[in-house]
């Protein structure tokens, strides 16, 4: 008789890192997590989580500036887009939609992103007080 030997799927380790009062919308809090360095953001009152060294040489990318992006549809029309969104390196500019972890020029590495979730406790049963910010590391 064989054995199965399949191994269960391994759930991402879920950590505390933070209460939503802590990271108020456009804020950041940079936390190390077994080793690493990871960002957590409040995008326009949604958490992301992103991997702190910039993919291109190290810096500290999650301290970067929280900026927007100018786009264009056709020449001579331009209009401020994703603002509070992109995330800008502060050694060397490039920069990072915060929301995919995408680089804007689309030519650079993507930056790692880790699963947040937020889970609400309250004092009263109808009343919230606070979340907790939790990211799964993988």
């Amino acid at each position: 008789m064989a054995c199965d030997r399949t191994a269960a799927p391994v759930r991402p380790r879920r950590m505390r890192v933070a209460t939503t009062g802590e990271i108020p919308v456009g804020q950041r809090k940079i936390v190390e997590l077994e080793g690493r360095s990871i960002g957590i953001f409040n995008v326009g009152g949604c958490y992301v989580s992103l991997r702190n060294p910039c993919p291109h040489n190290g810096a500290p990318l999650c301290l970067g500036t929280v900026t927007g992006a100018l786009v264009s549809d056709r020449p001579g029309d331009y209009r401020y887009d994703r603002e509070g969104k992109i995330l800008r390196c502060p050694w060397h500019g490039w920069e990072f939609d915060m929301t995919t972890g995408q680089a804007v020029a689309g030519t650079e590495p993507r930056i790692r992103s880790y699963e947040v979730e937020v889970d609400y406790v309250s004092t009263y049963p109808v009343e919230v007080d606070q979340g907790i910010i939790f990211v799964r590391l993988r």
